[in-house]
């Protein structure tokens, strides 16, 4: 479950390998705004609060299925090692065939 102010990994669209912090979760909709991700320019007209308009550009959410938290402890960890694991010994197994001449 991604809360906000967790680190996620953009794993899918055009944002696909870059990093962010969940800013705003949207439940209704399963989407989410992540810091430096899917930045888009919206027009905007000119109001009482936005007195001069103009382009403004903001984060737009995007899906959760998009996005994979990332563990803190993960940046200090090494690789793992594959280990190798022995083979079960084979052994031939007895036919349960029963002969031709037994009924």
């Amino acid at each position: 479950m991604v809360k906000v102010g967790d680190k996620v990994l953009v794993i899918a669209g055009d944002d696909k390998g870059k990093e962010g912090t969940v800013t705003k979760i949207i439940k209704n909709k399963n989407k989410v705004v992540v810091s430096g991700v899917n930045v888009v320019t919206k027009h905007m007209k000119p109001s009482a609060a936005n007195e001069t308009g103009g382009r403004v550009t903001m984060e737009a959410p995007i899906h959760i299925s998009n996005v994979k938290l990332v563990a803190e402890e993960k940046k200090a960890a090494k690789k793992a090692e594959k280990t190798t694991k022995e083979e079960p010994k084979k052994v031939a197994k007895k036919s349960t065939k029963k002969e031709s001449g037994d009924k």
